[in-house]
């Protein structure tokens, strides 16, 4: 009743403001103005137009900003309910129509998509600043913190009281009057500098395309990602008939493992890793957009206190500081790099007994290395591929939740969706739907590269009491079905599919009140720990032979070839942590910076990487003009998260090795004292009260072949 009250309200404003008759149309044509009557009330994608965006910011803005008013202007004493929950609740419709754009926009994207957010994200930042730097709001917020102990607050409504009461110190309350002009500004440029880094990357990496017109020039390539290559080049009247291959991570991987032409591996490297690399914006030049980002992100740091971004930045995480996060970096670095060196030696060796006269560079990487695993293990990623087709994979991630915590997957076809290829599916526990999750599994240009997990809908309680199921969306990049085959996965990207799938538990578990608490909600060096500890299920062979099964014979996969799998696990660990590391410490390296700086790229990235002592013929995994995880993506100062949450899932996992991989207590309690719980509890607590312990570093090292 009272949402119906509202949009009447609402709708009878604008009309007499506007005083046209048709104006009452357009209103009640907004979707995000309307209950949506979908099933499980997802988003109505198939009738969410880009004109319905705008109205839509602009009245959820307003809408919060009553309710704020409304919460201040309360004259009765601060309370939890009347100012802490009532804040929690506050902005629903803003929430309902960025969860659809923003994650839209990242997998959607169009020049109109880009214009709507260029024009609201300095409107968004405005309103951010506007309610974090509301000092009546802060004081309220305040009366209630300091008297938390003498309220009688239930454990999860304490944790938002102190998280929400950080928020604001961490937002700017605390910041003098005469600076927060200053500070309104800095957020604002920031919001539209990352939006602008990230649509560059976009851009750069759809514009390349290598085209080959003669076939001959492809030795060495396997005969499926030729196929998937001519289908790209028949897409396209200009290049039909030829073979096209991109900057993708799809196309260009297999490339730089199979092709035999030296010439074509240096061009596509070149194009990959050069993305984005001047100073020029017209020609998606991301150089002085990073100096720009990095000095405005030390500038606001400063005005908290903080010598630096990347001490603000973790103050808020498990690591808490920049010596924690170097410290545990440098711990793997060094065997990783040594065993990086032993690496590159051999591949030399076998350029050199080949008679190559040549040194090896970043581009040949790839390619001798997939060689030399051919030849040590008799492993063939072309032989790998039929087993892992993307349907069997799927099967063998829903079959693994049924096993361990007995959930199943249902299609459903009458849930809307935004493109065709995304597939929605029922979440159902004991007969119920718990949660509603999409599957968007194949790039288009419209899409970022990369995979994440991300909510159109979180799970949280209403103000009635109700449950509120998640709206899960599963992003990748896998290649695309051709003519005559499915998508078939290599190793990797088999990973990547259970590593995103376990983003997707966390919030499909979520059993939390308040939504800023719930699901993924978490600290960036918590919320890699689902999702890491979910890829030990893929490799296990007793799971492997229920789901990698041959596309075309359905036979499962040999016990010989899973024992090459298990005995190549450990293979190559030099070069992809070494990679992983110097992205994590490029990034600490940029956020570390004390003093007002001009950045000039690329030396500071050149230098940062010889000061680390990374050889020559590996780059880090993102250099810094497409390295969108902390530029634009909310990784800054926290790209380490991955090796920091590494940590903890290799240790979580022990208990499996122990007990059985499907041992229902121990899954169990993974689920209760780590999946449900989002943020209600310090994450260190959450961990403990399941391990029985605190975390050790050793699985980790062990299982990556670094002791």
């Amino acid at each position: 009743m009272k949402k119906l009250s509202a949009l009447l309200i609402l709708t009878a404003l604008i009309i007499m403001s506007c005083g046209k008759k048709n104006e009452k149309t357009d209103v009640m044509d907004n979707p995000f103005f309307q209950e949506w009557d979908t099933p499980y009330g997802v988003p109505p994608f198939d009738k969410i137009k880009p004109e319905h965006y705008m109205p839509a910011f602009e009245e959820g803005m307003k809408q919060q900003k009553a309710e704020i008013d409304s919460i201040v202007n309360n004259t009765e004493a601060p309370t939890f309910e009347n100012t802490v929950a009532a804040l929690d609740r506050s902005g629903s419709l803003l929430n309902k129509v960025a969860m659809v754009f923003f994650n839209l926009a990242e997998c959607m994207n169009s020049e109109e998509m880009e214009q709507i957010a260029e024009e609201m994200s300095p409107k968004m930042s405005k309103h951010s600043d506007d309610i974090s730097l509301n000092k009546k709001l802060f004081e309220r917020i305040k009366a209630v913190y300091e008297e938390k102990d003498n309220l009688g607050l239930e454990p999860e409504q304490l944790r938002l009281l102190e998280e929400t009461y950080k928020g604001f110190v961490h937002g700017g309350a605390n910041i003098p009057e005469e600076q927060q002009a200053r500070f309104r500004e800095i957020n604002e440029q920031i919001s539209l500098l990352t939006l602008k880094y990230g649509n560059n990357v976009l851009k750069a990496t759809n514009s390349y395309k290598l085209v080959i017109d003669d076939v001959a020039r492809l030795e060495g390539m396997p005969q499926s990602q030729l196929d998937a290559a001519l289908e790209a080049g028949n897409a396209s009247e200009d290049t039909k008939g030829k073979y096209v291959f991109t900057v993708h991570v799809p196309s260009m991987e297999p490339f730089l493992m199979n092709c035999k032409d030296r010439e074509l591996r240096k061009e596509l490297w070149t194009a990959y890793s050069t993305r984005c690399a001047s100073y020029d914006t017209n020609a998606n030049g991301n150089y002085g957009i990073i100096n720009d980002i990095v000095n405005l992100r030390l500038e606001r740091a400063k005005m908290f206190g903080f010598k630096n971004h990347a001490a603000y930045t973790l103050d808020e995480c498990m690591a808490k500081t920049p010596e924690n996060v170097n410290e545990l970096l440098m711990k793997v670095w060094k065997p990783a790099l040594a065993k990086a060196k032993e690496e590159a030696a051999a591949y030399q060796k076998m350029i050199d007994a080949e008679g190559g006269n040549f040194k090896l560079e970043p581009y040949d990487w790839r390619y001798y290395s997939e060689k030399l695993r051919k030849e040590k293990y008799d492993l063939d990623d072309d032989i790998i591929r039929p087993y892992f087709s993307l349907d069997n994979v799927r099967n063998g991630i829903f079959l693994c939740c049924e096993k361990l915590y007995g959930i199943t997957f249902k299609e459903n076809k009458d849930l809307p969706v935004y493109h065709k290829d995304v597939v929605g599916y029922e979440v159902v526990e004991n007969g119920n739907v718990i949660a509603v999750i999409y599957l968007d599994f194949f790039p288009r240009e419209s899409k970022r590269s990369g995979a994440w997990m991300t909510n159109f809908r979180e799970q949280y309680i209403d103000e009635n009491g109700q449950n509120v199921i998640p709206v899960v969306s599963l992003v990748f990049n896998f290649t695309k079905p051709t003519a005559d085959k499915p998508s078939l996965l290599n190793f990797d990207e088999t990973e990547t599919f259970f590593h995103e799938f376990g983003h997707g538990l966390h919030s499909i578990f979520s059993k939390c009140h308040y939504r800023t608490l719930s699901g993924t909600n978490v600290s960036r060096d918590f919320v890699e720990l689902p999702s890491q500890f979910f890829e030990h299920w893929a490799r296990e062979p007793q799971v492997m032979k229920e789901y990698a099964k041959h596309y075309q014979t359905g036979e499962s996969i040999p016990d010989e070839l899973i024992a090459k799998i298990e005995a190549a696990g450990t293979y190559g660990q030099g070069f992809i942590n070494t990679e992983l590391l110097a992205a994590s410490f490029l990034d600490m390296f940029y956020y570390e910076i004390e003093e007002p700086t001009e950045i000039k790229l690329p030396d500071f990235e050149d230098n940062a990487m010889k000061k680390l002592g990374l050889i020559p013929e590996i780059i880090s995994r993102y250099k810094s003009t497409y390295f969108q995880h902390v530029f634009s993506g909310g990784y800054d100062a926290g790209y380490y998260s991955y090796t920091w949450a590494a940590v903890l899932d290799n240790d979580a996992f022990e208990p499996f090795k122990q007990n059985g991989i499907f041992d229902p207590a121990t899954a169990k309690s993974f689920r209760t004292n780590i999946l449900e719980k989002g943020n209600t509890r310090d994450l260190m607590e959450s961990y403990v009260a399941f391990r029985g312990q605190e975390p050790s570093i050793e699985p980790l090292l062990k299982n990556r072949g670094l002791k």
